[in-house]
């Protein structure tokens, strides 16, 4: 007699492997959740795959939700796994990073962090 657990399992091993790759970010200059002395010129965001430039993003956020991103989000053209963006200038005080990102494999991912300046 095959148990539901047995049948489950069977299908598993018999199920042809998938490989579901996505974007995710792998670091972020200036670090996620960190603190910076002075304020960062951009936002350099590494991810784990190749970006597509025309549907990958980022938005940068002063405390009370202010856009302080400068000029339009650049895919590295070396790498094509790193998203930057120009900064205004910033005083101190909390930004919060908001991503959004198309891996030339068709998957989307987006998140977001934050980040100090000063103190």
């Amino acid at each position: 007699m095959i148990t539901r657990t047995m049948l489950l399992a069977l299908l598993a091993l018999s199920s042809p492997a998938v490989a579901h790759a996505h974007a995710m970010l792998d670091r972020a200059n200036p670090p996620v959740g960190g603190t910076v002395g002075s304020a960062p010129r951009a936002v350099s965001l590494t991810f784990t795959e190749k970006l597509e430039p025309a549907f990958s993003t980022i938005r940068v956020e002063n405390a009370s939700g202010e856009r302080v991103d400068a000029g339009k989000p650049q895919v590295e053209r070396g790498s094509g796994n790193v998203l930057r963006v120009g900064l205004k200038t910033l005083p101190p005080g909390s930004y919060k990073v908001i991503w959004k990102v198309l891996s030339v494999d068709t998957h989307t991912t987006e998140g977001n962090f934050s980040f100090q300046v000063g103190r």
